[in-house]
């Protein structure tokens, strides 16, 4: 089963990963960890752009195949997936930085731009997302939290992320921190993580962008 979203938000450390019990070839790391009383063994291997759980029976090594089968339902695969799920959620929790870069973010755009952000969509229940405006009143920052299934990953796993307006929005995008726009014409609109994964500088320079295409 795929958890490479997590490598979207967070950073892995070597040196929690191997003291967690992971062992390393080259870039990639390894886990073999019992689940189910030790009847089954997760194995779960990381590498720069994916993190990947198989389940297999302990007493065959045979693979568990109805782990990854997403229609597979029934207490007894659920109990599986939830294990593994805690482990990876442990793995996350001691072994990868998981900054959230939003405050820092909020503080430069308001001693930058001294822009203080307003919240045009609470009255309508929402009072999380934050638009941040130019002197001619269109913004230029649109804070929100979303989905990672809103970029196209299979997680609902809620994130913190920022639209900006961009030009060569193709170019720019990675697929990774950057990404086309979410609920904004994608021609001229990217979203940006607020995660430890995104380059600060780089954020803060595209920021800068979306700002004089807008002002201007």
């Amino acid at each position: 089963m795929d958890y490479s979203y997590i490598l979207n938000t967070s950073v892995p450390q070597k040196e929690k990963l191997l003291a967690f019990g992971f062992s390393e070839t080259g870039d990639d790391f390894a886990l073999k960890k019992e689940i189910a009383g030790g009847q089954f063994y997760a194995e779960i291997k990381l590498s720069d752009k994916t993190l990947t759980a198989d389940v297999f029976e302990s007493a065959t090594n045979e693979k568990y195949v109805l782990f990854n089968v997403a229609s597979a339902q029934g207490a007894f695969v659920g109990q599986i997936r939830s294990e593994v799920q805690d482990v990876i959620e442990e793995i996350r929790d001691k072994c990868f930085l998981s900054q959230d870069i939003k405050e820092k973010y909020v503080d430069f755009l308001h001693s930058y731009f001294n822009a203080p952000g307003d919240t045009p969509w609470e009255e309508q229940g929402d009072s999380t997302s934050s638009v941040f405006r130019c002197p001619n009143n269109k913004w230029f920052a649109l804070i929100m939290q979303i989905k990672f299934k809103n970029l196209g990953f299979e997680s609902d796993e809620p994130v913190w992320a920022v639209n900006l307006k961009a030009e060569n929005v193709e170019a720019i995008t990675d697929k990774k921190s950057i990404f086309p726009a979410y609920h904004m014409n994608k021609k001229y609109w990217i979203t940006v993580l607020l995660t430890a994964v995104t380059d600060f500088e780089k954020l803060c320079e595209l920021t800068k962008k979306s700002y004089a295409l807008v002002q201007k």
